[in-house]
């Protein structure tokens, strides 16, 4: 039986090692050892309890795995995957760093190991539906709305973090890149607000984020943007915080003990954003794509909705990655995922079956992707 180690069994890693059991020995790593241990006694996964910032620990507990899966904080994400490439580890990763994960390609490819970056569900399943009509025809124009809500709207935030707040608050400050007319476009995370209307849950508030990622060095389409979904109102709280310097990592000086802001701030927000298990949540994302296919304009839509799982009760944003990882997971055992090197997910969308592969999978977990398309005569 090959073996899968999952560094990190946070809400997204346990759902990822639970998943992986059903087919694999899987030994999910991690120092928070109850997370271990609820795992351990739902399922069959091995545990170990170890710190992962330590980058000898991850080689050490790497040592006899098939595969990697990555499930750290994004500030640990990529010195993380540099370890496992470097052990020679074929790898999925959904710690979603802010480094540049082509830095080490050269790498993978001299270790023969795939290593598919930023595989959930946006960045992740979006890349995949892409990449996958990159190959079915020309397409011109690419946008992706995504955003993990709690069901009850609770005062003042009206929000609650499927992740860590310290990877929420990146987001919220990382400045936005989008693609305009062939040109990237540089707008602070936040911007261009609009209000966006769904039927499963009523308008929603749309603003840029820097999701796009690796979509900007790999696909040449002239107009691309991805924009993160709140509830109205949201913007408005958090442009308060950021601009007030409560996100700020310059340390201050209070009662003669330095303070970092960010840290302190990632504390108190900790508390407020923290998903309880029994939290009812959804995730809703909506995926568009123009193109032209067969002289003819095509417009393809994707629709995801999808809430918390009420018999395993794992939120819908870790089912919804986790799901998108294991998937991929599989693929790369199987063999049906083969190339060598960094490969971000809209590589794996572009290799034959894996976008099929990917949906079935997700759908015999109950995570449905609508598909719609429509077509009209081009104009001339």
């Amino acid at each position: 039986m090959k073996k899968v180690v999952v560094l990190g069994a946070g809400m997204v890693g346990r759902v990822i090692a639970a998943d992986l059991s059903k087919n694999f020995d899987v030994t999910a790593v991690d120092k928070n050892l109850a997370g271990l241990d609820w795992l351990k006694k739902s399922f069959t996964v091995k545990t170990l309890g170890a710190d992962l910032s330590d980058q000898s620990a991850v080689s050490q507990a790497i040592s006899d795995a098939d595969l990697v899966i990555s499930a750290v904080p994004g500030f640990m994400g990529f010195q993380t995957l540099k370890t496992i490439i470097q052990s020679g580890k074929n790898v999925v990763d959904i710690s979603f760093f802010g480094e540049d994960a082509f830095e080490l390609d050269d790498l993978a490819r001299s270790k023969n190991v795939i290593a598919v970056v930023d595989c959930g569900v946006a960045p992740g399943m979006g890349n995949i539906i892409l990449g996958h009509f990159s190959t079915q025809m020309k397409i011109n124009k690419f946008e992706c709305m995504v955003g993990g809500l709690p069901s009850v709207r609770r005062f003042p935030f009206e929000y609650k973090a499927p992740f860590s707040p310290v990877d929420v608050i990146e987001e919220y400050t990382r400045p936005a890149r989008y693609v305009e007319n062939g040109n990237i476009i540089v707008k602070p995370a936040l911007s261009d607000p609009e209000l966006v209307f769904f039927e499963e849950v009523g308008t929603l508030e749309a603003f840029n984020t820097d999701g796009l990622r690796s979509l900007i060095k790999t696909m040449n389409i002239a107009d691309m943007k991805e924009k993160t979904l709140r509830y109205p109102g949201h913007i408005r709280l958090i442009e308060s915080l950021r601009e007030a310097g409560f996100f700020s990592k310059e340390c201050q000086t209070i009662n003669g003990i330095q303070v970092s802001p960010f840290d302190f701030t990632s504390k108190i927000l900790y508390n407020c954003w923290k998903l309880e298990d029994i939290d009812p949540e959804f995730t809703i994302m909506r995926v568009e794509i123009w193109g032209e296919e067969e002289e003819r304009s095509v417009k393809v839509e994707y629709n995801l909705f999808d809430q918390r799982d009420p018999v395993s009760g794992f939120s819908s944003m870790s089912r919804t990655t986790g799901f998108t990882c294991t998937a991929v997971a599989n693929m790369v055992i199987d063999g049906l995922y083969k190339r060598k090197g960094i490969s971000p997910p809209e590589y794996v969308g572009m290799a034959d079956g894996c976008h099929e592969f990917a949906v079935r999978y997700l759908l015999e977990r109950n995570v449905v992707w609508k598909e719609s398309r429509g077509r009209q005569e081009k104009q001339i």
